[in-house]
């Protein structure tokens, strides 16, 4: 007797859409994707693919939410809870939590792919403004007031804070899961993020012993 034909359930077709989408756009590059391949391979209809998501931005778009903008919440989230009680404590888990992130290829894909494509789609860029880098802002922002009311940070530029902390977090995620450049002593994201935030808080001039 014939075994009745596995149903998909409607509910799981877009995460199944999405992770098609996301290892095509990494085997192809977002320009060359096709719809049709995608489809193929979430095993759907092209037209199936079209009731979820009505173009290949949309797709990209959403895996940004559920990747680096997940991440962004989940950054204001800790500093919400971590920082008025701690500052410099909130500042190394905030780092920790991004290093580890981005070192991963699963959660940084997107972002790279963004990186790739936010130069010719200024509607892509302004999505991930909105989803990402204004969520962290607000968080930095959030975290360098609860530093500076406790008397642990100088009053700074926010601006000139999130550069000083994205930058070391995308050279990390660039250098270390496209050209496999892998620090020769710190062995671990946890490592690299309080190497990095030694850096931020006290820069390159030697301390004293009592510091």
């Amino acid at each position: 007797m014939p075994q009745p034909r596995r149903q998909r359930r409607p509910e799981a077709r877009p995460d199944e859409i999405l992770d098609a989408a996301l290892a095509v756009f990494t085997e192809q590059g977002f320009a060359s994707a096709r719809v049709e391949d995608i489809a193929r391979r979430a095993g759907l209809s092209k037209g199936a693919v079209y009731l979820y998501f009505p173009s290949k931005d949309a797709m990209l778009n959403a895996l940004v939410e559920q990747s680096a903008g997940k991440l962004a919440r989940a950054a204001e989230q800790l500093v919400a809870i971590g920082a008025p009680g701690d500052p410099e404590a909130a500042l190394r888990s905030l780092l920790k939590m991004l290093m580890t992130a981005m070192a991963d290829p699963d959660i940084s894909a997107a972002p790279r792919l963004v990186l790739t494509e936010a130069g010719r789609s200024p509607e892509i860029a302004a999505h991930y403004r909105s989803q990402v880098l204004d969520i962290a802002r607000r968080a930095l922002g959030a975290l360098l007031e609860a530093g500076v009311a406790a008397g642990r940070f100088r009053d700074v530029d926010t601006d000139a804070l999130m550069r000083l902390m994205g930058g070391p977090c995308v050279a990390h995620m660039v250098l270390t899961t496209i050209f496999d450049l892998q620090p020769k002593q710190i062995n671990s994201p946890d490592n690299m993020a309080d190497a990095v935030c030694d850096l931020i808080l006290f820069g390159l001039v030697p301390r004293e012993e009592a510091a």
